[in-house]
């Protein structure tokens, strides 16, 4: 059979526009895909504006179907789903990107930050650790040592705490002196508790000479100089102390009693504890100044007095139910036989007045907590009870 060029002629046009034909729908369906991803990711936009956040999250998930190598979409789904508390979802957004081979190194970074708070925001601390410690050396590195350090306090690991603590603070970015010389006094009760005095005494020396206007370091080492025995060295710390840090007194006031007992060093402790009490009154040095037998504003000229002419005294200076029911407790009354009820009532009415406040969250605690433990800050309740702030 003989070959028919007209067949030639009539198939290179019919080729050509064929192909034309196919380059067009290309072309409109690359438009049209274009198109529709910044149209949904807009949409997403405006549901998040207007605090939609479940349209918000569909809109989003429809942009990434259509443009799945569109990091930002990614972060911004990521993000969502953490706001939302849908934190498994969270971290498979944010996993998936760290799968990816072709994420840049910033984006990576950014990505393993993002991942890091997905999981402290879950409650997941050990894999927060574990991916917060994968940010050493990099534009977040201090954002997470920040949060390696809660997580550490929270978990009470002290001894990383103060690395990391440490870490920070040669950072310059701000100073964790105190914070450090908690830490160590933390694990200097944790060698007290295992009855390793030495190794308590060292922490507390560590902690002293880190923060010396601090009062725990010098509060907690006279404690240990008293159980040791040496009351003279316990009684010469607190005294140091009141000079530093006078507003702390009543957190220590008990303590320098007794040390000045146990010393027989009654007269010095009195009149440092009367002129405290004068400058800033407070039911607990009151307290400390009638166990060693004084009023606030007895005089070598004064008979002896009793417990309740200082609670009399302390009422002239301040109302105090506090004070009021302890000067009741040895008043006779005519119907003596209702006084312990009477005196219960005001014990029970009383107790809540004698606690300690966070000045942060509010927290109220009958121990005087360093650390709080409703928000976790530091230095955060003052050292008077709750009636008298």
């Amino acid at each position: 059979m003989d070959f028919d060029p007209s067949w030639l002629l009539i198939s290179l046009p019919v080729a050509f526009v064929l192909g034309w034909l196919a380059s067009r729908f290309d072309i409109r369906q690359l438009k049209l895909e274009n198109r529709q991803a910044p149209k949904a990711y807009f949409r997403g936009l405006n549901f998040l504006l207007n605090e939609q956040q479940d349209q918000a999250i569909d809109a989003f998930i429809e942009a990434v179907q259509n443009d799945p190598d569109t990091q930002e979409l990614h972060f911004a789904l990521g993000n969502l789903f953490r706001r939302r508390g849908e934190y498994q979802r969270a971290v498979r957004v944010h996993e998936h990107l760290l799968g990816r081979g072709d994420l840049s190194r910033t984006d990576r970074e950014r990505a393993q930050h993002a991942l890091a708070q997905d999981f402290l925001r879950a409650g997941l601390l050990d894999r927060a650790e574990a991916a917060l410690q994968k940010l050493e050396g990099t534009r977040y590195e201090n954002e997470a040592r920040l949060s390696l350090l809660a997580i550490y306090e929270r978990s009470r690991e002290w001894a990383q705490a103060a690395d990391v603590a440490q870490k920070l603070d040669e950072s310059d970015q701000a100073s964790y002196a105190t914070r450090r010389a908690h830490h160590l006094c933390e694990q200097a009760t944790e060698r007290v508790a295992a009855s390793d005095l030495p190794g308590a005494t060292k922490l507390l020396a560590q902690a002293v000479e880190l923060a010396p206007q601090a009062p725990r370091p010098a509060i907690d080492t006279a404690n240990l100089q008293l159980r040791k025995g040496d009351a003279a060295a316990a009684f010469d710390t607190l005294v140091a102390l009141s000079d530093t840090a006078p507003l702390a007194l009543p957190l220590y006031a008990a303590a320098l009693q007794q040390a000045a007992v146990a010393a027989h060093r009654e007269g010095e402790a009195l009149a440092l504890l009367q002129r405290r009490y004068v400058e800033s009154p407070s039911i607990d040095v009151l307290e400390a100044l009638i166990a060693l037998g004084g009023t606030p504003n007895a005089t070598a000229e004064d008979p002896q007095p009793t417990p309740r002419d200082g609670y009399i005294a302390h009422l002239a200076q301040q109302p105090s139910l506090v004070a009021a029911s302890r000067w009741l407790a040895g008043e006779r009354f005519e119907h003596e036989q209702f006084h312990p009820q009477v005196q219960r009532a005001l014990d029970q009415a009383t107790r809540p007045l004698m606690r300690y406040r966070c000045a942060a969250c509010g927290f109220e605690a009958h121990q005087y907590f360093w650390h709080c433990p409703g928000c976790q800050a530091w230095d955060s309740y003052p050292p008077r009870r709750v009636e008298e702030l």
